[in-house]
């Protein structure tokens, strides 16, 4: 069990998130959402981050844990946080529960939701561990 003293991933977290304001503090507001991928591709680099663009990831049945299908996020960093870019004027409970369902049906446990559009720059991060999933239990017994 983890202590809960502890943030999940924190080093890493905390230099993805230095990367995000790196680059919306150039860049500011009111750009397309492909402009930010690329100019945040450039900061990951640049701070020395692995990561993968539009990476399929596996999305599992909640009641049969079986392979669904597969969803793209922008980014996958390190193979352990999931990253969404937006870049709307608000930031929908729609983009939020996506977020959170991608997190439940997949073998990932961190996600940030960064929009570019809004007033102020908007990162949310969304946390489901694996201990709660009956599928990864499954996946590292028959790897």
């Amino acid at each position: 069990m983890q202590d809960n003293k502890k943030l999940l991933e924190a080093e890493l977290c905390y230099k993805i998130r230095g990367a995000v304001f790196n680059m919306a503090n150039k860049y500011g507001k009111g750009l397309k959402e492909q402009i930010y991928q690329k100019a945040l591709e450039e900061e990951f680099i640049k701070q020395g981050l692995k990561f993968e663009s539009q990476k399929r990831i596996n999305i599992y049945s909640l009641d049969t844990d079986k392979l669904l299908g597969f969803y793209t996020p922008d980014f996958l960093v390190e193979d352990k946080v999931i990253i969404e870019i937006k870049s709307n004027e608000f930031t929908t409970k729609r983009d939020i529960e996506q977020q959170r369902s991608y997190l439940r049906a997949s073998i990932y446990e961190i996600a940030y939701l960064v929009n570019f559009g809004t007033q102020k720059l908007d990162i949310r991060r969304s946390i489901y561990t694996n201990d709660r999933k009956s599928f990864v239990v499954l996946l590292n017994k028959n790897p």
